[in-house]
C-alpha cells in the first residue's frame, strides 16, 4: 500500500493533474466527505487528508510514504528524515512583511532596531531578521495574521501572500517579500528504500507532468 499526505484545499486541487499522469483518480470529493482516508482507482493507493502543517510529520514518521506540502511548511517544519525530490511549481505565493500603510518600515529596521512581529511562520521570520541585524519580539499567531498591526499588538506580520486582497482589505501593505514559495513533494527515506519500485512510478509521473513557468 502506498499512503499519500495531502491537505484540503488549493494544494490537493492543483495535485489532481499530477495524480492524474500517474494514473491515479480519488473517488471521494474532500470538502464534502467526512472521511481523512479517501480511496483511489488503485488498490494499493490511498490519501490521507491531513492539515497542511503536520504532512510533514506525517510523512517523517511514516504515516504515509509521500506527502506534499509548501516549502514554507517544510522550512518551519524543518524537513528532517525527508526525500524532497520535486518542485511541483504549484500553489504559487510568496512570503512576505507586511505593516500597516502608516508605519514607517524603512526607520524601522535599521540595524540594531528592534521590532515586533506577529507570524504563524517563527522560524523563517527569526532567521529573516537575523540576517538584516535586527532584533524581533516574535508573537505566534495561527490566523488572522491582519490584525495585530490594526490592533496594535505587532509593528509588522510576516505571512504567505497570494493575491495581496486580504492585506489591502486591512489597510495593509506588502514591504517587503522573504521568498517564493511553491509545493513540493517529500518522501519518507524508509519508504523509498522499502517501496522503491511503486514510489519510483509516481515520482517520474509527477515529474513529466510538472508546468515548469516559461
Amino acid at each position: 500500500m502506498i499512503t499519500l499526505a495531502l491537505s484540503k484545499g488549493r494544494i490537493f486541487e492543483e495535485t489532481l493533474p499530477l495524480l492524474k499522469a500517474a494514473g491515479i483518480a480519488v473517488l471521494d470529493d474532500p470538502e464534502r466527505s467526512r472521511k481523512l482516508i479517501l480511496d483511489t482507482n488503485l488498490p494499493d493507493v490511498r490519501l490521507l487528508v491531513v492539515r497542511a502543517t503536520d504532512v510533514p510529520t506525517y510523512v517523517q514518521y511514516g504515516g504515509a510514504d509521500l506527502g506534499i506540502t509548501g516549502k514554507d511548511t517544510l522550512l518551519e517544519h524543518g524537513g528532517q528524515g525527508l526525500y524532497q525530490p520535486l518542485d511541483l511549481q504549484i500553489a504559487k505565493c510568496r512570503m512576505s512583511v507586511a505593516v500597516r500603510a502608516d508605519f514607517d518600515y524603512a526607520s524601522a529596521i535599521k540595524q540594531g532596531s528592534r521590532l515586533t512581529v506577529a507570524t504563524k511562520f517563527v522560524a523563517i521570520a527569526r532567521e529573516f531578521f537575523a540576517s538584516k541585524g535586527v532584533h524581533v519580539d516574535l508573537i505566534k499567531l495561527y490566523g488572522s495574521m491582519e490584525l495585530a498591526p490594526l490592533v496594535g499588538m505587532a509593528d509588522a506580520i510576516v505571512d504567505v501572500v497570494s493575491t495581496g486582497g486580504t492585506l489591502k482589505a486591512n489597510h495593509l501593505v506588502e514591504v517587503e517579500q522573504i521568498m517564493e514559495i511553491s509545493s513540493r513533494l517529500v518522501v519518507n527515506q524508509a519508504a523509498l528504500k522499502l517501496k522503491r519500485e511503486p514510489i519510483r512510478k509516481i515520482i517520474d509521473a509527477f515529474a513529466s507532468a510538472i508546468v515548469v513557468p516559461a
